[in-house]
């Protein structure tokens, strides 16, 4: 071997190393996903104080990222647009579940359970994508996943805090399961439309699809759709009600909603979804610095039950990969 030849690397170990940078990757891009999810309360709530009713709020939300999402996408696709004849019906039912109906159900929830009981029953999407996986796959989850996923449930009931007092309707929690299903919608469909497909396409049609869903609904009667021009509050100042409209559509659904399906691709949709229950930990601290509503101990102990749960599944998953190899 001459001086100039380095030492061969296996194939398998440069593999290896390229698997577990990717997932690293999507590790960080998740979270950062959560963390714009988790902001989007904080604007919404400026909204509803403007005088917005919280269809509209969802209904602008999503066509204003659909416009902004178009010419990216756009030019993501060049060259590419046959895969829309593949991916159409991925597009199509992430729009209808993952983003409008999500939404919808949740907002319908909300109309009869108190924020917090809806918001815990729409994230027990990544204990559906388990069982699914389990029933329609005979992935049967582990010792180790199982305990994951009870703690990480766990500390979501210690970060909302909820008390005995809760008065619990059956209706709503119908429509806050609904929302749990759209939300394992978004993660099964991200995960595992076409590669090929720019993720900001995804993100772009499905919001698209979104808000003529969310209108439709609006039309209807079924929820009401308000727009007003008023003044709500952010981090203490009074917020003209389109600062707070392009902070939800900026960072709560453009950017959040292309990173998480961008992690999904990267994660796959058990390990996106475990991790996007730090969005309620995100909520919880994004609340604290904009909103002045600062979280208790429970809370904090909750987050760290999240995390921990998190961690669970992770290991779990990068000990079944290593396995298959």
């Amino acid at each position: 071997m001459s001086e100039a030849t380095g030492p061969v690397v296996p194939a398998r170990t440069e593999s290896s190393a390229l698997q577990t940078s990717n997932q690293s990757k999507g590790i960080w891009i998740a979270l950062a996903s959560s963390a714009a999810f988790g902001i989007s309360g904080s604007f919404a709530k400026g909204l509803f104080e403007a005088g917005w009713s919280p269809t509209a709020a969802v209904a602008a939300r999503m066509a204003g990222a659909a416009i902004i999402l178009a010419i990216p996408a756009v030019i993501a696709m060049r060259g590419r647009w046959t895969l829309m004849r593949t991916n159409w019906l991925s597009i199509l039912l992430f729009g209808l579940f993952g983003v409008g109906a999500c939404q919808l159900c949740y907002f319908l929830a909300v109309q009869r359970l108190d924020v917090g009981v809806a918001l815990l029953l729409e994230y027990l999407a990544p204990v559906l994508i388990v069982l699914v996986l389990w029933v329609r796959h005979q992935k049967r989850p582990s010792i180790v996943t199982i305990a994951g996923a009870v703690m990480a449930l766990l500390g979501l009931v210690a970060v909302l805090d909820l008390t005995g007092a809760t008065k619990i309707d059956p209706i709503g929690v119908l429509w806050g399961l609904g929302a749990a299903v759209g939300l394992t919608f978004f993660f099964f469909i991200s995960a595992k439309a076409d590669g090929g497909l720019p993720p900001i396409m995804l993100s772009a049609g499905g919001m698209a699809v979104g808000a003529l869903s969310v209108l439709v609904v609006g039309g209807l009667g079924i929820l009401p759709i308000t727009f007003a021009a008023g003044t709500g509050s952010f981090a203490g100042y009074p917020t003209p009600w389109w600062v707070a409209l392009i902070g939800l559509i900026l960072i709560a659904t453009v950017f959040s909603y292309t990173t998480g399906v961008m992690a999904a691709r990267e994660l796959g949709s058990k390990v996106a979804s475990f991790i996007s229950l730090t969005e309620v930990l995100f909520a919880v601290l994004w609340a604290w610095l904009l909103l002045a509503e600062l979280p208790g101990l429970v809370q904090l102990f909750g987050g760290l039950l999240i995390v921990a749960g998190v961690v669970l599944v992770r290991v779990d998953e990068l000990r079944a990969v290593r396995k298959g190899q």
